[in-house]
């Protein structure tokens, strides 16, 4: 059945960076970074943008810099790529808050995690959902990240959503390829299934996936466009030709907390300076000499 939100639908595809958000050495928002990395990643074959998400350090600004970062975004990329905005909360009111200042703000989709901590159950998981679809008017993305919230989406309550005509797609970031997959065919002619998983993005394509929600992207966003441009024509061997040549970052840049392996990368490649919110704070010394060589590797001078 056709909706009003068919054309976003066919946007949310390819390599989608979870952008990080570049902050100077006292912690604030530097803005003239981001908009570096926005035409950055633009110009590098990026197809869709994610602000504010848990590598843009969604937990640890405020909302109104919450809300001002996403602003900065839709107005920076004015329409070059669809913009999608993290909004989520364990708070239901101030999700609905986050995602009707987006929407506002001219983002193209609300990216929304499920409520972490709280551990809501099924049927608390899908009111949540339910009531920021029904008060905001804007395509919103469901975001499962069990490893991170606690809580996990079952494909019943997914199936549920699926009804929701402005819920039009889902990030499954639970790594497994067989879960992928079911819910695929259980959901995929009715919502887009993206993954928010770099280490096993590629073969959930193989089964249908459309793209992937990536940390990754930061650093080698032409690569991963290379990769999930050739997955989309199906064009496998070509994709893997360009992902072998990465693929270990996927392991490397979560060698401690995300995202400060990806902000020390970036920071070694010039695009950021040296700063980041506590809790999380800069990477260990230690941890230097993996992610240097990881560059190397992956053909990063």
């Amino acid at each position: 059945m056709s909706t009003g939100y068919d054309d976003i639908k066919t946007r949310l595809q390819g390599s989608m960076v979870a952008l990080v958000t570049p902050m100077l050495p006292d912690g604030t928002v530097d803005y003239k970074r981001l908009a570096d990395l926005i035409d950055w990643q633009i110009e590098q074959g990026t197809h869709c943008l994610v602000a504010v998400g848990t590598t843009g350090e969604s937990a640890t600004l405020s909302m109104q810099e919450h809300s001002d970062v996403i602003r900065f975004f839709v107005e920076h990329v004015k329409g070059r790529v669809p913009v999608i905005a993290g909004t989520g909360a364990n708070n239901t009111a101030e999700a609905i808050k986050l995602t009707q200042e987006a929407a506002d703000a001219g983002a193209d989709c609300a990216l929304l995690v499920a409520p972490y901590y709280n551990k809501p159950p099924q049927e608390g998981l899908y009111q949540h959902y339910k009531a920021i679809a029904e008060a905001v008017d804007i395509p919103q993305m469901l975001y499962n990240v069990p490893g991170r919230t606690v809580v996990d989406i079952s494909q019943e309550t997914v199936e549920r959503l699926a009804d929701i005509d402005n819920i039009v797609a889902i990030k499954d970031a639970t790594g497994s390829v067989a879960r992928g997959e079911q819910l695929i065919k259980a959901v995929g002619d009715r919502m887009v299934v993206l993954s928010g998983d770099d280490n096993t993005a590629l073969e959930l394509m193989k089964v249908g996936a459309k793209g992937n929600i990536s940390v990754t992207a930061n650093v080698v966003p032409k690569a991963m466009s290379e990769t999930f441009s050739a997955a989309l024509r199906g064009d496998f061997d070509a994709a893997h030709a360009a992902h072998d040549v990465i693929k270990h970052l996927h392991h490397d840049l979560f060698i401690d907390s995300s995202p400060m392996p990806t902000k020390y990368a970036l920071y070694k490649m010039g695009k950021i300076d040296r700063g980041i919110r506590l809790p999380l704070v800069w990477l260990a010394e230690e941890h230097y000499a993996t992610i240097d060589s990881a560059l190397v590797q992956a053909n990063i001078n």
